[in-house]
């Protein structure tokens, strides 16, 4: 980016406002106020914010400012405001998992993603609205796509707020399909890693075994960078995994050394997805010609069942207590799925729990000589309506096999955005990414 002020700072992607604000282009104060003018002007019909405090906002950005002018070292985020999921704990913000509850609810400490990134010098603009729980109930956030359609779920917030230009990046987390989805439905960039990569210290827990913290941004470097100061080593958690790798970033902007293969895959599910979005993505595969080869792979039959069971059991042994405590706080919608995950069959759950790594390793196997998967992120378009969010069907098959996935803007059907989700191996985020980034800059060439 050149030197010259932008014109419409709303605009702007994370490292896009980060390089601006370092270079003195334009001030942390100037982009925040954008950002909650833009915030003031469509939060009556988007609906994206559970709490915000402009005025807190405000300070943190004139501090930030103050930083520069100083001459203090700063972070890679610098000044950059950036939306956090209303399940994400904030000392400065209650947090209150989009459920009665929670109400009130004030942590005393920050999530260590939350603390990650204000170490990075983000600024945490305000929460963004979640489903109840962060489960399928919907939400009262609209898609800034259609207002008349559904944003999806369980991250509406966050991805209608960096949709609608609300704010540059946002945090999100993907239990089924609960990133990938909306990023689909509203037509941003979206970002599920590694399953532990992302520390889950102060996140409402619904799945020990599925729970992934992500992301939402305007391009794929976004998604990188972000992703880059929020990694981190939790002893604490048993999916945490040791890393010893190059930043996100700098692989993400690196040209590929040879051109991606992509390997087209059709899981079970997409006999029922929408006709047009069937087409525009076949039509994809076809522009890619040699690059995208479509493979079978019988295991995601079974990794589909698998999840499901996972998802119930484990909702029940988190949410269970709360339904039993104050049932008139859960909403009849999450209470059947309660009761159904308390009636799920030892049996079943410990042959859904053992079931994972034979699949992946099946899935690895498929993708051998190939750079990442590519397959639909939603069964079509956002629908009309604000009965259901759309079914998580075609993210949560890799969310239980604990895949990287990420979600690209590129495609439309019936005049709302789709996504064309992109998997990669576990642990190997950053080619994923600098697949991904390859394929937006080819798709949009």
């Amino acid at each position: 980016m050149s030197r010259q002020r932008p014109k419409d700072l709303t605009a702007l992607s994370a490292h896009e406002a980060a390089r601006a604000i370092r270079e003195g282009v334009i001030s942390s104060v100037e982009l925040v106020g954008a950002c909650l003018a833009r915030i003031d002007a469509r939060e009556p019909e988007i609906e994206a914010w559970a709490h915000l405090d402009p005025e807190l906002a405000l300070s943190e950005a004139r501090e930030a400012d103050s930083a520069l002018a100083r001459g203090d070292d700063v972070g890679p985020l610098h000044g950059v405001p950036v939306g956090a999921k209303d399940i994400f704990d904030t000392s400065d913000f209650p947090t209150e998992n989009g459920s009665p509850v929670f109400a009130g609810r004030r942590p005393e400490r920050d999530a260590t993603c939350v603390d990650a990134l204000r170490n990075a010098g983000a600024i945490i603009i305000g929460k963004t609205v979640t489903t109840e729980l962060a489960l399928l109930t919907p939400a009262r956030t609209r898609n800034p796509a259609n207002l008349a359609h559904t944003p999806g779920g369980s991250s509406a917030g966050s991805a209608a707020a960096v949709a609608d230009h609300m704010v540059p990046a946002a945090l999100g987390s993907q239990t089924a399909g609960s990133i990938i989805r909306p990023a689909s439905f509203c037509g941003v960039y979206g970002f599920k890693p590694t399953l532990g990569l992302v520390p889950r210290r102060g996140v409402l827990m619904q799945s020990h075994t599925l729970d992934t913290v992500g992301l939402y941004g305007r391009c794929v470097e976004d998604l990188a960078l972000v992703t880059d100061y929020m990694t981190a080593i939790d002893p604490d958690d048993v999916v945490s995994f040791r890393r010893s790798r190059p930043p996100l970033l700098g692989t993400t902007r690196a040209r590929p050394p040879v051109p991606p293969r992509f390997a087209f895959v059709k899981p079970p599910p997409w006999i029922d997805a929408d006709k047009d979005m069937q087409a525009a993505l076949e039509a994809l595969v076809a522009k890619l010609g040699d690059r995208a080869i479509e493979i079978e792979m019988p295991v995601l039959a079974d990794v589909i069942e698998f999840q499901r069971i996972v998802q119930l059991a484990e909702n029940a042994l988190y949410y269970g207590p709360l339904l039993d405590e104050a049932p008139e706080h859960i909403s009849p919608g999450l209470t059947k799925r309660l009761e159904e995950g308390r009636a799920v069959d030892a049996q079943a759950y410990l042959r859904a729990i053992t079931g994972r790594e034979p699949a992946y390793r099946a899935v690895a196997a498929g993708m051998r000589g190939f750079s990442a998967i590519l397959t639909a992120a939603a069964l079509g378009p956002a629908p009309e309506g604000f009965a259901a969010t759309g079914s998580p069907i075609m993210n949560g098959l890799w969310t239980y096999l604990g895949m990287p996935t990420v979600s690209l803007p590129l495609l439309e059907a019936k005049g709302l955005p789709v996504g064309v989700q992109l998997v990669g191996l576990r642990h190997d985020d950053a080619r994923l990414l600098r697949t991904a980034r390859w394929l937006a800059e080819e798709f949009m060439a």
